[in-house]
This record gives structure tokens, sequence and C-alpha cells, in this order.
């Protein structure tokens, strides 16, 4: 049984409150996170494609226009008090602001022991102590550095570890991590990176790792999805996806990326034609039609279907339907 499933999630926006035109910001993303064995998928695409909403979506802090989110095969807006207690203790988020995500007003002892105490895993208070500095040893932290200061007194990088050691106290399946490495030096973020390769291989900890770089999206998953304006583009093992992409887009994507390589020289910069926001709005056939080199009539027309066309690889493009030749 997967841990999580996606079905057909949609969430839909109003543009404003004297229209009915919406903004569709996911549209019918279907995926799934198995319990075992531990993996990390990666949601990957540019900003405003949907990544971090279907997060949001998955984590229960908005509803679906439509779709459903299944844990353990029962949907999430069904669960009762109970449940949700569970899934909340089964399902944590690392969130990409470190500073916001804490109480400025309480210190780390008190953001890492009060999880603990509602949770039922610690007794005592002093049973909550010692589980806090184990946790704060595991990722790297000293307890008697960080212990009784409060968020303003850490670093970026300090914060974002106490973050990961908050979540692992309470011996999640599954961590939603979005952008935990965007805020802070570049020199600590393959340290925050490892920390997660750990949770993955020694604890059984899997994650959903978000993110718009897909440099260290390459380094940390197993799996990555492509999303470009609320739809899967792409989807599969990240060797395959990133070293041999399908997608037209997810081809333009990669060789995006720079190269540390003085010898290496473009032959020509890609240009990408703008998107009007009526576009946006209104969109009928293929989200990438209108800036996609490949594009054929029938693309103008319906989205295509994300289609298999080998194991575990997954493509949304009519260069790959049978039906388009």
């Amino acid at each position: 049984m997967n841990l999580i499933e996606v079905k057909d999630l949609t969430k839909k926006f109003p543009l404003g409150r004297w229209t009915k035109r919406t903004l569709t910001a996911v549209d019918r993303v279907s995926f799934s996170i198995p319990e075992k064995p531990p993996k990390i998928i990666t949601l990957a695409g540019e900003s405003g494609s949907g990544k971090t909403t279907t997060a949001r979506l998955i984590l229960g802090f908005i509803k679906p226009t439509s779709g459903r989110v299944l844990w353990r095969g029962r949907d999430i807006w069904k669960l009762d008090k109970k449940g949700w207690k569970q899934y909340r203790k089964e399902v944590q988020a690392v969130f990409q602001d470190p500073y916001s995500a804490f109480n400025p007003l309480f210190k780390v002892d008190r953001v890492l022991t009060i999880p603990l105490k509602k949770f039922g895993l610690a007794s005592t208070d002093e049973e909550a102590y010692e589980m806090a500095c184990k946790a704060l040893e595991i990722v790297g932290l000293r307890p008697e550095e960080v212990l009784g200061k409060y968020p303003h007194q850490l670093s970026g990088g300090e914060r974002q570890r106490i973050m990961l050691a908050r979540a692992f106290l309470l011996k999640p399946k599954l961590i939603i991590a979005d952008e935990p490495v965007s805020m802070i030096d570049a020199s600590l973020r393959a340290s925050i990176l490892n920390i997660m390769f750990d949770f993955k291989d020694k604890w059984g900890v899997s994650f959903l790792y978000i993110t718009h770089d897909l440099s260290t999206a390459y380094y940390i998953s197993d799996e990555i999805i492509i999303m470009y304006r609320g739809s899967i583009m792409e989807m599969g093992p990240v060797d395959d996806v990133i070293e041999d992409p399908m997608h037209p887009y997810v081809r333009l994507l990669i060789e995006s990326i720079p190269i540390p390589d003085p010898s290496k020289r473009w032959m020509e910069r890609i240009i990408l034609p703008k998107v009007e926001l009526s576009r946006v709005v209104e969109i009928k056939g293929c989200k990438f039609y209108d800036r996609c080199p490949k594009r054929m009539p029938m693309c103008a027309e319906r989205m295509p279907k994300l289609i298999e066309v080998e194991r575990g690889r997954r493509v949304a493009c009519f260069l790959y339907h049978k039906e388009a030749f």
C-alpha cells in the first residue's frame, strides 16, 4: 500500500472578487509515494508551476477544488480527529524560510519539546529534553550551543537543522521539504541535503522535496516529477529524466542549467516567448503549446495524457502518443 496517493488533484483560485474567472494552480495531478522502500521524490519546476500548492494540498493546509489525497487509502479530508492527529504525526513539513517557521518568542527548547508532549511521545519534561538533545546531535548541532536560545540568535543553517530535528522527533514516515536549502548559504546546502540522506537510509523516512534547483534534485533524488503551469510534464527515475529528458519543456529546462566549464560555449541562446495572462487562465490544449519548438496542431486542442513510455517513466506529450501519428 502507498503511504500517500494523489489522485487527479486540482486547485483553482479566483482571480478577483467580482469575476468568475479562476486560475488553475494545480491541474489533475496524480502520483504516489510508497511507504517502503523509503524514497526521496522531487517535485520540481519553475516559479508558478504549482509545486508548493501541491505540497500544501497534501499537508491539508488548503482544500482541493477536486481530486483526493489518500493516506494509507483514506481520504485525508474524511479523517476524524484521531485520524488527523496520526496523519500530522506521520507527515511532517520543513519550510523554505526557517525563521518565519519559528515562534520568535519560543526558545529552541520549547520548539522541540512541545510536539513531543502533544503527541504523547514523552511523559516527562526530562524525557522530552533528552529526546530533543539526541535529535539535535543527529542533525549535527551541539545541544549546549543552541538550547536556551531564541530564533534570532541562530544562523539560517542552524534554524533549518532545528526544523529537521523537530520533524524527526515525531518519527514521521514522510517529510515534505519545501525549498529547504534555498535561503541558506551555498556552503551549507550539502550538509542539509546529507541530513535528508541519513534520515532516509538510517531511519526509513521518505521525502517529498520541493525545489526549482535541478542540480540539488539530481544530487538527492530517487525519482523526480517535473511540473509546468500546474500539470506534470514528465516523471520517472531522476537519472533517466535529467540525463535523457523526453518532454520538450524538460529538455529546454535541462539545457538552461549553466555548466561550470570554461570550454563550454552555448551555440545559441534559448529565448522562450512571453506568456499572456489570458493564455494562462484560459488554457485548452497543452500547457507548453505556445512555447514549444515541436508543437503540432493537436497540441492546441487538448492536453496530452500522462502516459507510461518506459517502466517507471511517464510523459505528457503527443510525441509519445501513438494516436498522434
